[in-house]
């Protein structure tokens, strides 16, 4: 028989041993709640998925959905992604400048990784002393103002052939694809002044580089579940895999042709004792660099390749937004951009270049249609080290989303801002407001980012971009090919990351003038 005495005192330390083990676990609850970040505020998330769930069809405009109803700064999952949002100008200017050394670096991605043959490129390459000095490469030599100026021959042929194209479309009265029409001058222009090559008289390559540009954008434009949800890191579940491979495999033998040729080339000029003040295409410079001893970085093969690869792409993508202005549905904006012109060019010879600073309502018409729909409608970032935001611990390896399309139109900035109103960026004198720029200074207007990560490729595609707009106001008339008789165009956004146009804008041109009849 047991000894009651005994059993009590049995059941008295086991009551002590399990109130001593509950205040441990209740301390160890309690102190990981105390050391847990704080974040900002959060939908409810999902197992596994985290937020995802929230995202489709178009993920900037969901974004913006939950900002407004959880605030400007929100904290998200993607799968086992933590994520930011920025959602309002001083948000993106506490992230893009405040705190731009903790967000230096892009966030990582498969598809570019392996496209960029492993970021060897300029624009994903990590934080760093190579990236800096691509950086600085760009700004004086590969689009510096002295590299633009002598390709400058380059983008006026592009400019006049194109020009005559949509005239013979005009005269046959043929309907015209503007977004196939913009990227072929787009192409042949980056292609020309990146490789030399006149694309538009070689139907083959130059139809390798429009599927490698509209794909890399495709693809860059999606997510991609291996980057987000963990246990999906080495499966191709949405097939990415296999059509990067191949993008990249078409690539990979035109650029060794490619760079082939212009190394012969080189080694026939340097015999003969020529070219000391020939003018260089871009891959000419970056050829020129690999093979300089004292340069403070070497550039490899690779490094050439995923430098043309990304930088064709990201480009393109910057043009791409001229099929996104809204003209044909604002006939009195293009009645007064068309009477800008014939009062400053004439009619007797195309627009240039050097025309546009004395276009001031057609910078105006840019700068609103980048307002409304610009190019890259979220800047990507992710943190480099734990940091303190507004009084949020951020950590590490957080990525971050600034959404821009949502900030340029933030009706806290932006008088009536879901309309087209060029007139916005227009003083009362005529003139354009000095201080709404593009060049990321003005954090309610980032077409093209800000701070070191910004696109140094705004002075090329201003370049490209405004003589173009310029030319297909002066010299067509525009009508929106059959339609419901309203006359209006559907600005309706595609799903994606990159705002491609849910339908294409078809459009037949009708001749107003012809700018060569004096040549």
């Amino acid at each position: 028989m047991s000894n009651p005495q005994s059993t009590m005192e049995a059941d008295f330390q086991g009551y002590i041993i399990l109130f001593l083990v509950s205040m441990v676990l209740v301390r160890t609850i309690l102190t990981k709640i105390q050391n847990k970040p704080r974040l900002p505020p959060s939908p409810m998330a999902l197992p596994v998925i985290g937020h995802l769930h929230l995202l489709a069809p178009i993920p900037h405009q969901a974004f913006h959905k939950l900002s407004s109803r959880y605030g400007s700064l929100i904290h998200i999952f993607l799968g086992s992604v933590p994520c930011l949002v920025a959602s309002s100008p001083d948000m993106a200017k506490e992230f893009l400048k405040t705190h731009e050394g903790s967000f230096s670096s892009r966030p990582s991605m498969a598809v570019v990784d392996y496209l960029a043959y492993g970021s060897s490129d300029f624009a994903f390459a990590p934080y760093g002393p190579y990236w800096r000095f691509m950086k600085k490469l760009c700004v004086s030599e590969l689009l510096g103002g002295r590299t633009l100026d002598q390709l400058l021959p380059i983008r006026r042929e592009e400019l006049t052939s194109f020009v005559q194209l949509i005239r013979k479309k005009a005269k046959a009265a043929e309907a015209v694809d503007v977004g196939a029409a913009l990227m072929t001058i787009t192409n042949n222009i980056i292609t020309r002044m990146t490789m030399g090559q006149s694309w538009s008289t070689n139907e083959r390559d130059a139809d390798v580089v429009r599927k490698v540009v509209k794909a890399t954008a495709e693809l860059k434009g999606r997510l991609n579940l291996s980057d987000l949800i963990w246990f999906c890191k080495n499966l191709d579940l949405q097939g990415f895999g296999k059509r990067v491979k191949e993008l990249r495999d078409t690539f990979e033998t035109m650029m060794e042709r490619v760079i082939e040729e212009h190394q012969e080339a080189r080694k026939k000029r340097k015999e003969l004792g020529e070219g000391g003040d020939a003018v260089k295409d871009l891959l000419d410079i970056l050829l020129d660099i690999s093979e300089d001893e004292t340069s403070e970085f070497r550039l490899s093969r690779i490094n050439i390749k995923a430098f043309i690869m990304v930088h064709n792409s990201d480009l393109d993508t910057k043009f791409h937004y001229l099929q996104e202005i809204e003209l044909i549905n604002h006939p009195e904006v293009m009645k007064k951009a068309r009477q800008e012109i014939d009062s400053i060019v004439g009619k007797n010879r195309l627009v240039q270049e050097s025309d546009i600073s004395n276009l001031p309502y057609l910078q105006a018409i840019m700068k609103e249609t980048l307002r409304l729909h610009p190019t890259s409608p979220l800047i990507a970032r992710e943190s480099t080290e734990a940091c303190n935001i507004v009084g949020y611990e951020i950590p590490a390896k957080t990525r971050l989303y600034v959404n821009v399309w949502a900030i340029n139109r933030d009706p806290n900035h932006w008088e009536k801002p879901l309309e087209f109103e060029p007139e916005r960026f227009m003083t009362e004198e005529g003139s354009l407001k000095s201080q709404l720029d593009m060049r990321g200074q003005h954090f309610h207007m980032l077409p093209f980012g800000s701070g070191r990560r910004g696109c140094p490729g705004i002075s090329l595609a201003v370049a490209v971009v405004q003589p173009t707009l310029a030319a297909m106001i002066q010299c067509f008339e525009w009508k929106l090919e059959g339609g419901n008789g309203s006359g209006i165009v559907d600005m309706e956004e595609g799903p994606g990351l990159t705002l491609p146009r849910a339908h294409p804008l078809v459009c037949v041109p009708v001749a107003r003038l012809n700018p060569f009849l004096s040549c």
